[in-house]
């Protein structure tokens, strides 16, 4: 993977926009001690490059009836299914992410229902479908830490490098 160069106004922008991401630019350009146009360059050259990924609102899952949350470990029956059964996954809207990991797994998914219930239907009547051998399903009581990675580790470790 490549890594970007990020100079020091590159991190102290980054640091901003991760604390608010709705910190208006001029406001970022004042505590930066530039230019407004200066920092929307620099934005924009930090997403084109892939260090910025956009921006979205953080849906809470359960305040709209999703009260499971539950990773899967899936067992493939043909490993070499993988790219097929990662498009039919994207086709089930409970699944927010997919991940290719080590271990025993073939993959790990990290899935919302509305109850366990629903939970037990979708791994009946949409995971299992997709050429599963067996999963292990874990049930998330609580998310006790959610959070982005922190620009200020980040900061400090790249400034120790320079």
């Amino acid at each position: 993977m490549a890594h970007h160069h990020l100079d020091a106004l590159d991190k102290k922008i980054l640091k901003l926009i991760a604390e608010d991401a709705r910190i208006p630019f001029l406001e970022v350009a004042r505590a930066c001690n530039v230019s407004g146009a200066a920092i929307h360059q620099r934005i924009q050259k930090l997403t084109s490059c892939g260090v910025l990924k956009g921006s979205q609102f953080i849906i809470d899952p359960e305040k709209i009836g999703y009260e499971t949350c539950a990773y899967i470990g899936l067992y493939l029956k043909n490993p070499a299914s993988f790219d097929t059964v990662v498009e039919e996954l994207k086709k089930i809207p409970e699944v927010v992410e997919c991940h290719y990991t080590t271990g025993g797994f073939d993959m790990f998914i990290k899935i919302y229902a509305y109850n366990n219930h629903h939970l037990l239907n979708i791994i009946h009547d949409k995971l299992q479908p997709l050429g599963l051998s067996r999963s292990e399903t874990i049930i998330s009581f609580n998310a006790a830490i959610s959070r982005q990675l922190p620009v200020v580790n980040a900061i400090k470790d790249n400034v120790d490098e320079e």
